[in-house]
């Protein structure tokens, strides 16, 4: 029997940063079905009341596990009590950098932001750009990407693109190997020109039946033979163009727009 936890992720701001603390430490337990929310933007006692109520009810007193970013004691109070599992990311850190700087931190949401007007008209534009260039659209503009992601329909592309472009700044287009493709093992020119911002996306038969069942079931597009068979096909592309390839298997989206990124811009930041 799989044992099942309900896990909520708590922030003064996004949750950005609790959720996806959160998830590398959820990975190490593979035998666990963990069933997880995001709560973002607790500000006030109130907000925080609510939220705990809320997740005591929803998870009927089953000792749920809270894993939280918020700054503020008196907020962290209101969640630490029985009947919970609480994880406060930042009061241990914070404490023991006050202990060595010898002064207080400020213990406010988004205090100290690194994003300066240039960071966040890059994201922006690059949100812009990946959405513009979805799903093989508007090929032309292939010039202006950072990064190409090319693959079989329903391998991850347009996730990873999003990730790239919202938590990296990165323009990324990608394109969908359709049948003439896959059958004469070719890419179109507005690709192969740009071939030094391409990386293949990839994934196992299984992952990608998988997937396909659960948005067109029983159906040849989701049968196992053609998973097989187009997975295999795309590979002679990736192979006979020299593109790099990026696997699902194993991997988080987070974790493919990493080691995608850093396979076009070794030195790529996340914003």
């Amino acid at each position: 029997m799989t044992l099942q936890k309900d896990v909520y992720y708590i922030s003064g701001t996004t949750g950005i940063l609790a959720k996806e603390m959160g998830k590398a430490l959820l990975r190490q337990f593979p035998d666990i079905e963990f069933s997880e929310e995001l709560i973002p933007f607790i500000r006030t006692k109130d907000d925080a009341q609510k939220a705990c109520d809320r997740i005591l009810e929803k998870s009927r007193h089953k000792s749920p596990i809270i894993i939280s970013t918020l700054f503020s004691e008196e907020l962290n109070k209101i969640f630490d009590i029985d009947g919970i599992e609480y994880f406060d990311i930042c009061n241990h850190f914070l404490v023991r950098l006050e202990q060595i700087a010898e002064t207080k931190a400020l213990r406010k949401p988004g205090g100290a932001r690194i994003h300066d007007d240039m960071t966040m008209s890059r994201r922006v534009n690059a949100i812009q750009y990946s959405i513009g260039h979805d799903d093989g659209t508007d090929p032309k503009g292939y010039d202006e990407a950072d990064i190409i992601l090319v693959g079989v329909s329903r391998s991850g592309k347009t996730p990873v693109s999003i990730f790239l472009a919202t938590q990296m700044g990165m323009k990324a287009a990608n394109y969908p190997l359709v049948d003439q493709d896959l059958k004469y093992c070719q890419l179109p020119e507005e690709i192969l020109s740009n071939k030094e911002k391409v990386v293949g996306l990839s994934t196992t038969p299984k992952l990608l039946h998988s997937f396909r069942q659960k948005r067109f079931k029983d159906s040849t597009y989701a049968s196992f033979s053609t998973c097989e068979n187009e997975l295999t096909a795309s590979q002679c592309i990736f192979n006979t163009h020299s593109i790099p390839v990026v696997t699902s298997a194993g991997n988080s989206i987070e974790e493919m727009a990493t080691q995608a990124a850093q396979i076009v811009q070794p030195q790529q930041p996340v914003l």
